[in-house]
């Protein structure tokens, strides 16, 4: 569980490359390391009309949840209890990397608050204190799934609350409408929900608006040296389907006691770009794997 406590004052932290961050409600700057996403949530949709007249076959899947989608012709080719709440464990992260990209520039030193130390798991291993930039606290987010690295962008920008609010702003306007998030990581809480659907588009909004996250994401190791303000620190991809699935391009991994193990995996073959979202699955690696397979199977452009 995240720990309790008040949230830090909008702004603790941050220091130094350029102005202090947007957000504070205001309209964020645009930034060069970071796209856009499109305001409107009705544009933001999957069709369903090719898994309509196309069923698929048993593929032997066995997840509780799972989709998957052509990013390009917006269909779904496979889908089970995509609509169905659960826990989506951290592939919460998505959303918090896309508010923090809105928020700032990737370039941006922050203080780790002690706050953000007491999280179990931690995963990256921040110590209170350390001055780090943004960029370097995103790929302990996606790389290690790092809970204090979620934790320490969700204190450091705005206030805790308002960037939790902020998190549930940008599942609705994309079109998220069975999600909701009250916490930066994932971690199992009471109301902390989303579904197959909703989390392949925030999948696919990052892919499409947030190339310097889908570039972090798809990263297999990033050594980080030491410096006078904090320590080196080694992210390395929990995201095996980097090394063993052709033309993986990302992007997230979760493991909750209540959310089973998860994946949203993105990947292109040509100028073609799908995503799955497998929930619940014990082997949601292969079952990532088999879900894409298929999708790739499909006409190229249904």
């Amino acid at each position: 569980r995240p720990a309790g406590g008040a949230p830090a004052p909008a702004g603790l932290g941050a220091r130094g490359a350029g102005s202090a961050p947007a957000g504070l409600g205001t309209r964020p700057a645009p930034s060069a390391t970071a796209g856009r996403p499109a305001a409107a949530s009705t544009a933001n949709t999957f069709s369903t009309a090719w898994l309509a007249a196309n069923p698929a076959p048993d593929l032997g899947l066995r997840a509780q949840s799972l989709v998957v989608v052509d990013l390009d012709s917006r269909q779904v080719l496979l889908a089970r209890d995509m609509h169905t709440k659960r826990a989506p464990a951290s592939l919460t992260k998505m959303l918090t990397a896309m508010v923090v990209a809105d928020l700032a520039s990737l370039d941006l030193e922050v203080t780790v608050p002690k706050a953000a130390t007491e999280i179990e798991p931690d995963v990256m291993g921040l110590s209170e204190g350390e001055v780090v930039t943004v960029r370097t606290l995103l790929y302990g987010l996606f790389l290690d799934s790092g809970n204090d690295a979620a934790e320490t962008l969700s204190r450091t920008l705005v206030s805790r609350e308002r960037f939790l609010g902020l998190m549930n702003a940008k599942a609705a306007r994309l079109g998220m409408s069975d999600s909701r998030f009250v916490n930066p990581s994932g971690l199992d809480e009471p109301g902390h929900r989303s579904t197959a659907y909703d989390l392949a588009l925030a999948a696919g909004a990052l892919a499409a608006h947030y190339p310097a996250l889908l570039e972090i994401a798809g990263t297999r190791e990033k050594p980080i040296a030491a410096t006078a303000v904090h320590k080196a620190f080694d992210p390395f991809n929990l995201n095996k389907l980097l090394w063993t699935y052709p033309g993986a391009t990302g992007l997230k991994t979760g493991y909750t006691d209540d959310a089973g193990g998860c994946v949203t995996a993105t990947a292109s073959r040509g100028d073609r770009r799908l995503v799955t979202v497998v929930l619940g699955a014990d082997l949601f690696f292969t079952e990532a794997s088999r879900a894409l397979d298929y999708g790739f199977g499909t006409a190229r452009r249904p």
